[in-house]
């Protein structure tokens, strides 16, 4: 009797068991059947933008590796410019920016220490053991914005995605909480498998602006939109993406700007430009004064292409720095204009230049300070040779530091006399006008003859 009560009971939980199961498969949970009706094959449009939004983006490191499609996985060691510097973090790499920016010059040098381990799209990682092989990786990457990833929009975690086999069974269920299990869930999938995603979800664009979605052609609207919405940023310039082009154009006209680097058609004529000033104005001019105190007018304009920031610069006897150009390596007191072709202009603020009113007090005050360095357009005669102004004195020095002439000087209001000059200024005798000011240049005048000082401190 006892065993046939135990085979009773067997026979009702299995077939109360089978009943269940067949209920879960034939009428599925409301919710789940929404979920399995919007099932999508692996090879599907949307699963395949899903992807792309999820891949890693490699262009945070690009100063380091060179290329968008790869990281470099912390620690690794660099040698920059000589210098040996261990890189545990994202914020390390600043360190390495600020090592290129610390020269006036552009040559700069990173050399990786290998063996070094990257991070692919796929959030897989690789061993390099030289410099080939990082060299093979980044040759196959596709850059300036048309490579895999989707950078614009981002997913918001986390994010429940349900697997079904081709009957619509549901065969699993995972929560992703990052891009890379996102990644590595769909780098698991069978070519067979459906997935579904249980909505709704959110999505938040480059700007912080958040995007809620409900179905999937919402989501496949979403990324597609947001594929060219932003600058991706995938390139080899460190410093563009830390400005607008209001923060240029109030940069540039803030203060003169001293030319320190030129290059153009692979050749420096830094020797030629250099220490040339750059003054932009606000209303669309630029003035360019030259090492002997000549003006050469031309125009300048800023315009946003292609998410980049570039400046237009015309100046009608300054070929060379005709160009539109691209703008990076933007801070406070440097910005670097650069071209595809390798052309570039490295410039340094000059403030000290900032033209201001030629009261006497401010005349007699910056003269008396530091030596000064006297010129006059393309003549010769003053080259190399410096003035002390200081107490009211004279004194004229060669590139030896010997005494050449000597006087004394009085100022009323903005005019300047200089007297008992005997030797080699015996001819700037007398009385001029002082027509431009600032706190590193002064311009004399007499009749048709200018005079440029500009100020030297050791």
């Amino acid at each position: 009797m006892k065993k046939c009560f135990y085979y009773m009971l067997g026979v009702i939980l299995l077939a109360t068991a089978f009943t269940m199961t067949s209920c879960s498969l034939d009428n599925p949970p409301p919710v789940l059947a929404e979920i399995s009706e919007e099932a999508l094959n692996a090879a599907s449009n949307e699963l395949k933008l899903m992807q792309r939004t999820a891949n890693n983006d490699g262009s945070w490191d690009n100063i380091v590796d060179g290329s968008s499609c790869l990281s470099v996985r912390f620690p690794y060691t660099v040698t920059v410019n000589g210098l040996d510097l261990t890189i545990d973090s994202k914020e390390d790499l600043q360190l390495i920016e600020d090592l290129f920016d610390a020269s006036d010059f552009d040559e700069d040098v990173l050399n990786l220490v290998f063996p070094i381990t990257v991070t692919l799209a796929d959030y897989s990682e690789v061993t390099l053991n030289d410099k080939d092989e990082l060299g093979d990786l980044v040759a196959e990457c596709i850059e300036g914005g048309d490579d895999e990833d989707i950078e614009c929009i981002d997913f918001v975690y986390p994010i429940t995605l349900l697997t079904f086999n081709p009957d619509f069974v549901q065969t699993g269920s995972v929560t992703v909480t990052s891009d890379s299990e996102l990644r590595r869930f769909f780098s698991g999938l069978e070519t067979t498998d459906l997935v579904g995603v249980d909505y709704p979800i959110s999505l938040e664009l480059y700007d912080g602006t958040k995007v809620t979605i409900t179905n999937n052609a919402e989501l496949r609207d979403a990324i597609e939109r947001a594929i060219y919405a932003c600058d991706e940023d995938d390139d080899n310039d460190f410093g563009d993406d830390d400005f607008t082009e209001e923060r240029l154009d109030a940069l540039l006209v803030e203060c003169p700007w001293l030319v320190k680097e030129v290059k153009r058609d692979n050749q420096y004529t830094t020797t030629d430009y250099e220490d040339y000033v750059l003054n932009f104005k606000e209303d669309g001019s630029v003035v360019a004064r030259d090492r002997q105190g000549n003006l050469l007018n031309g125009e300048w304009s800023t315009r946003v292409s292609d998410y980049r920031v570039v400046i237009s610069l015309e100046f009608e006897f300054l070929a060379e720095f005709n160009l539109v150009w691209l703008v990076d390596d933007i801070d406070d007191d440097r910005i670097k204009l650069f071209s595809k072709d390798g052309d570039k202009i490295i410039m340094k603020q000059y403030c000290e230049d900032q033209a201001v009113e030629c009261t006497e007090a401010f005349i007699k005050e910056t003269l008396s300070t530091c030596v000064w360095i006297p010129s006059q357009g393309d003549s010769s005669f003053l080259d190399s040779l410096s003035i002390d102004f200081s107490n009211m004195n004279i004194h004229v020095y060669n590139p030896n530091g010997e005494v050449v002439d000597e006087g004394n000087w009085e100022l009323e209001g903005n005019v300047l006399v200089f007297n008992s000059l005997s030797m080699e200024l015996a001819n700037y005798i007398g009385e001029w006008e002082v027509i431009e000011c600032s706190a590193a240049r002064f311009v004399l005048k007499r009749n048709e003859e200018t005079l440029v000082l500009e100020k030297l401190c050791e």
